[in-house]
């Protein structure tokens, strides 16, 4: 029970929740005015603007900086994991998204047999979206009331 308690009083998880879920909120109202209808798929999917794994690790390390110090090994380890985050949905997440689209212009092109479902194209992020999400996450967890 103890758990729990100190769990729910977690200020820099609470931080980090709302940086994911204002990006992910964020990235639905922006599907919907760009294609005019709404997509769930949008708040759980991975990709679009702003990216909410920057938002949520960039937000992490504010809060984290805030409450242990910036010299703080935690510090550290959440910049780190931060910086990894952010570089692998513009690259990696980003190329296998991209091949993806490809493939499923091929499959289609070509209409191939046992080709039944489509590749998921939404993976990684532009670097517009990474920043985007970067900045909204510094800027929620600097608002954040953290004591």
């Amino acid at each position: 029970m103890e758990f729990l308690t100190k769990l729910a009083n977690n200020r820099v998880l609470e931080t980090a929740l709302l940086c994911w879920l204002v990006a992910q909120l964020l990235k639905v109202l922006f599907y919907a005015i760009k294609n005019r209808r709404f997509s769930f798929e949008r708040m759980v999917g991975a990709g679009g603007m702003p990216s909410s794994h920057s938002s949520t690790v960039c937000g992490l390390v504010v809060a984290v900086g805030r409450t242990c110090g910036p010299d703080s090994a935690i510090f550290a380890i959440a910049f780190m994991i931060a910086c990894i985050v952010m570089y692998d949905a513009t690259g990696v997440r980003r190329a296998a998204g991209e091949q993806a689209k490809v493939l499923n212009q091929l499959m289609q092109e070509k209409d191939w047999e046992g080709a039944q479902r489509t590749l998921k194209e939404f993976l990684g992020h532009t670097p517009v979206e990474v920043f985007a999400g970067a900045v909204l996450g510094i800027v929620i967890a600097f608002l954040m009331p953290l004591s």
